[in-house]
């Protein structure tokens, strides 16, 4: 199993909304994801409560059967259209792939 990690920290404007506007949609649409990419067997999205110095904005938990349905998702035209918005509101990202 693949487990795929991913956090974002978000310009403070961007697209018309504020950073927590557009936390909220971020998390919408990767979580309308769920079910709906062969190979993903889990995806969860919190959006941070303590903004810390320090702290990511959004976070992404999920779950692939295999390296090769993590690269499926990653090309996958749903995921690339919030790929899109999220590039668009993003100031940061850090990603972690590891296999369990």
């Amino acid at each position: 199993m693949i487990k795929h990690i991913v956090l974002w920290k978000l310009k403070n404007t961007a697209n018309g909304h504020d950073r927590a506007m557009n936390a909220g949609i971020i998390k919408a649409r990767l979580e309308a994801l769920n079910g709906r990419i062969p190979g993903m067997m889990k995806l969860e999205v919190g959006v941070d409560y303590s903004c810390v110095d320090g702290s990511w904005d959004v976070a992404l938990y999920s779950e692939f059967v295999s390296r090769q349905a993590l690269s499926d998702y990653q090309t996958h035209p749903e995921h690339e259209a919030v790929k899109a918005f999220v590039m668009s509101v993003r100031d940061d990202r850090a990603v972690a792939d590891y296999e369990v």
